[in-house]
């Protein structure tokens, strides 16, 4: 994997802009050759084309990398980016501790922090996806036979949950959800389903009575007549980090590169919320989430509860080191965080001192 992620790292071709009369057949370049770029108007773009490598599978929650990659922002700091798909995160980590790759996305389970706890030097330092008031991507389902019976937190004592994962991001959900509703895992049925899509089925026939789904699945059931979704996350925790930007310590050093890459990073959020939130220019950013993402059908992006992606690139830093707290208590973590090291919010602040606080 490391050997591969060098040779992916290794100098690209490119070409100087043609400024004779006279064609003339293009010559390769070195990757470090000055390129004509545009200039973005508020950082001039980089002396030297740089590449940057993002381990990213497709998700959505990647929405500001590629919105970023497809309307130029990167291109008009002179920088290009590559993304780079990992099996798991056990593998991305290292990867990313070692330089080798740049950017990744992290979502909160014991075994990231963990990898931290250990050693693994990474960055946490922006935003990469929450739940939206009202309108969670992450949330509770019941099936169509519990719609008379749950009506509330409480009436799920007794009742069949499915859960994908315990000390991540889903049980840490699901005990709080649990806390809510004033019950203890003693007063319902856990059921383990790692396969989200698996849920749908176990729902349908009545196998499980309720279900902590994600999208676009959760809106996918609704439309089969599946499942229905019930209340919403932010009900419980209305200020929960799912996904964060990981950033490898070597790349954080070149202060350059990464202060653009921020202020891309941004740009792209800017657009995504004004597509999803303000119906500005939906269509286009529609177009460029079916392209990088598996939501191919653009008509499913009217049905589904989108990612919420802070356009500041701010994030719930009190719910990170608590979701910490609650996964050492589980007895699932060794060791402990400098937060203070771990969690660096001023590449996203200088950003947008530089370009401008989104409203």
């Amino acid at each position: 994997m490391l050997m591969l992620l060098s040779v992916l790292l290794l100098a690209a071709a490119c070409s100087k802009k043609e400024t004779e009369p006279e064609k003339e057949k293009p010559v390769d370049q070195p990757f470090d050759t000055v390129v004509d770029t545009p200039s973005s108007g508020d950082l001039p773009p980089l002396e030297k084309r740089a590449k940057i490598l993002i381990a990213e599978d497709g998700a959505a929650s990647g929405a500001g990398f590629y919105i970023a990659k497809e309307k130029g922002y990167f291109d008009a700091y002179n920088i290009e980016v590559e993304f780079a798909d990992f099996a798991n995160s056990d593998d991305m980590l290292p990867a990313l501790a070692a330089g080798e790759v740049d950017i990744a996305g992290g979502v909160s389970t014991a075994s990231f922090f963990n990898a931290i706890a250990q050693g693994i030097d990474v960055r946490i330092i922006a935003d990469k996806g929450h739940n939206v008031p009202g309108k969670s991507y992450f949330t509770f389902v019941i099936g169509n036979h519990m719609v008379d019976t749950i009506k509330d937190y409480p009436d799920f004592h007794g009742k069949k949950i499915a859960v994908s994962s315990r000390n991540s991001i889903d049980g840490y959900i699901f005990e709080e959800m649990l806390k809510h509703a004033g019950l203890t895992e003693d007063d319902v049925e856990y059921v383990h389903i790692a396969d989200f899509g698996a849920m749908l089925g176990a729902i349908n026939s009545g196998t499980i009575d309720a279900a902590l789904n994600i999208e676009p699945l959760i809106a996918q059931g609704v439309d089969q007549g599946i499942h229905v979704r019930f209340g919403d996350t932010t009900d419980y925790m209305p200020e929960s980090q799912i996904a964060m930007v990981l950033a490898s310590p070597k790349f954080m050093e070149d202060e350059e590169l990464s202060i653009r890459f921020m202020a891309a990073y941004l740009k792209g959020l800017h657009d995504y919320n004004d597509a999803f939130f303000k119906d500005i220019n939906r269509d286009e950013i529609v177009a460029i989430m079916v392209q990088h993402t598996a939501l191919k059908d653009p008509a499913l992006w009217d049905k589904v509860y989108v990612t919420g992606l802070d356009p500041n690139g701010k994030m719930f830093v009190d719910d990170i080191k608590k979701q910490f707290e609650t996964y050492k208590a589980n007895g699932a973590i060794v060791g402990e965080i400098d937060f203070e090291k771990a969690v660096d919010t001023s590449l996203a602040e200088e950003a947008v001192e530089i370009i401008g606080e989104y409203e």
